[in-house]
């Protein structure tokens, strides 16, 4: 993988069609498929019972800034256990929008007494009344959760679940989005990185699967992922730069999405995360619908360029990859 970050905006990158011939044009090839990760939740509200580390240990609450692998500098509680925001909150007033079995899987951080801090400024620190009459922590106006999936300090399994949930920093945005190196808060940073049992592939700052569908096109005007089918393949949004590491500038582009929004291409195609990735490393999403492919830094389907698909091995039928369950009502993407 280069260290060397190319930062580069996204209008400028038009230019980056020319590089579409790295792709074979042999589209029919069998898809390589990853075994699917268990536990995945889809948008994160799991229903699987477990409150796993909701009881604080004590009746102190208390905010501490901590480095977790691969994320970077967290807040974690009185237990070392990192917390999370959840994207479907809002912070301009601050609110809670998980309740229910959402809490089950994520166990909000409820006020017990004086909240302490530690490398967190204290002013940020603020409490948001619940549904259910209870007071839940916030920093920044983001309420504050732990993962019942995590089930030990520095355990980060939350991050990226379902495109909504991410570690807190200090200031209650999302860790990770501003990484060491100068990435600028909100910046996407696009890297070139290998997957077990695929090969090389495209990730996003949070190291989550980047993927493309093929009822778009190489050179798409716009995205035919939208609705439902957008909440299963959350779009990769521009927010006015993308870092890349590893793969060539020229392949960089946007387009406009149906809500106005700009989604980023690579090698003309636009590039999605997939919900039931719950974790950096998983592939989930490969091969779903026989439309669904981890997209490689050349901009090409994994397998369909010559450059990388060599050795790359398929899996045997029956691997367990991902289907064609989209969870919403029986429509699949």
């Amino acid at each position: 993988m280069l260290r060397t970050r190319i930062a580069v905006s996204v209008a400028a990158a038009a230019a980056g069609l020319a590089v579409l011939t790295a792709c074979s044009g042999a589209e029919t090839a069998q898809p390589v498929v990853a075994p699917a990760a268990a536990g995945g939740t889809g948008g994160g509200q799991a229903a699987n019972g477990q409150v796993g580390n909701a009881a604080p240990a004590s009746n102190e609450s208390k905010l501490v800034v901590a480095d977790v692998a691969e994320v970077g500098q967290v807040l974690t509680d009185q237990n070392g256990m990192t917390l999370y925001r959840f994207d479907k909150d809002t912070a301009k007033p601050p609110k809670s929008n998980c309740d229910g079995d959402c809490a089950k899987a994520w166990p909000p951080m409820l006020a017990t007494g004086d909240v302490q801090v530690q490398g967190v400024d204290k002013n940020m620190v603020g409490k948001v009344t619940r549904s259910d009459g209870t007071e839940q922590i916030t920093v920044g106006g983001w309420a504050l959760y732990r993962y019942a999936k995590d089930t030990k300090p520095g355990d980060a399994t939350g991050q990226g679940v379902g495109g909504a949930w991410y570690a807190a920093n200090a200031k209650g945005g999302k860790a990770g989005q501003a990484a060491a190196g100068g990435s600028e808060a909100g910046a996407v940073k696009l890297s070139a990185s290998k997957i077990d049992g695929l090969g090389d592939a495209i990730v996003d700052q949070n190291g989550m699967t980047l993927y493309l569908f093929q009822k778009d096109s190489k050179k798409a005007k716009t995205s035919t992922c939208n609705g439902d089918c957008a909440k299963t393949w959350p779009a990769v949004l521009s927010n006015g730069k993308v870092e890349l590491q590893g793969i060539d500038s020229k392949l960089l582009g946007s387009v406009k999405r149906a809500d106005g929004t700009e989604q980023v291409t690579i090698g003309g195609w636009p590039v999605y995360t997939f919900s039931k990735d719950t974790k950096p490393g998983d592939a989930n999403g490969q091969g779903v619908n026989g439309t669904w492919f981890v997209i490689e830094p050349a901009g090409c389907k994994v397998g369909s360029n010559p450059a990388t698909a060599a050795g790359q091995q398929q899996a045997p039928a029956g691997s367990g990859a991902a289907t064609n369950d989209s969870g919403s009502g029986g429509t699949t993407y």
